[in-house]
């Protein structure tokens, strides 16, 4: 097995604690790995695409110029999302009162185009879909700079209640408040969903 192959097979910790130790290629593959996480993340929090790669820029450049200050204290993604959403949230605070802006041929979920086997869907069923998920999007883009943050490090990015306090900076009760008044609020945002959807099962 090559130095690579076994590197890539290490716990994020781990390689950066290589990147610390001068291994540019541990920082290459965490930089693979979770640029587009960071990116998608960095989007649904400032809702602008131009804006999420120059901040992701900054993430990496900041993840890079602390390799010699880290200590693996917490879980590498806890360590970057901290950073992430620390640079969010002052771009927010920046850019308030600016007009949101979003792109037209931006795919509900941040990811890749739709597949060719998405053509198995007709056009109606499509555009449903496609309401359906832009809703849910806006809906998350509508909560509280704090609220969306933790939805998005939780039904995004897959982390857990002390993950999300470590990147915020509170408590793990006070993350389950902040989950719970914006699950809340999304359920009420979107109910219309749930209604459409029971009219068209009959």
């Amino acid at each position: 097995m090559s130095v690579g192959v076994a590197a890539a097979l290490e716990p994020d910790a781990q390689l950066m604690l290589r990147v610390k130790d001068g291994d540019s290629c541990s920082f290459e593959i965490l930089l693979t790995k979770y640029r587009r996480p960071v990116v998608n993340y960095l989007h649904r929090m400032v809702q602008n695409q131009a804006i999420a790669e120059e901040l992701a820029q900054e993430v990496f450049l900041r993840v890079y110029r602390a390799r010699t200050s880290y200590e693996p204290t917490a879980k590498f993604t806890t360590w970057l999302f901290r950073i992430t959403t620390h640079l969010a949230l002052n771009s927010l605070r920046d850019r308030k009162g600016e007009k949101r802006q979003q792109s037209l041929d931006a795919t509900a979920d941040d990811q890749a185009p739709l597949e060719v086997a998405d053509v198995r869907r007709n056009r109606e069923q499509q555009l449903v879909e496609d309401e359906r998920l832009v809703s849910v999007r806006d809906a998350i883009a509508g909560l509280p700079e704090k609220q969306r943050a933790a939805v998005l490090m939780h039904k995004y990015q897959e982390l857990d209640y002390f993950q999300i306090a470590g990147v915020l900076g509170c408590s793990v009760s006070a993350v389950k408040s902040l989950l719970f008044r914006a699950y809340e609020t999304l359920r009420e945002r979107l109910s219309h969903l749930a209604e459409d959807q029971k009219q068209r099962s009959y």
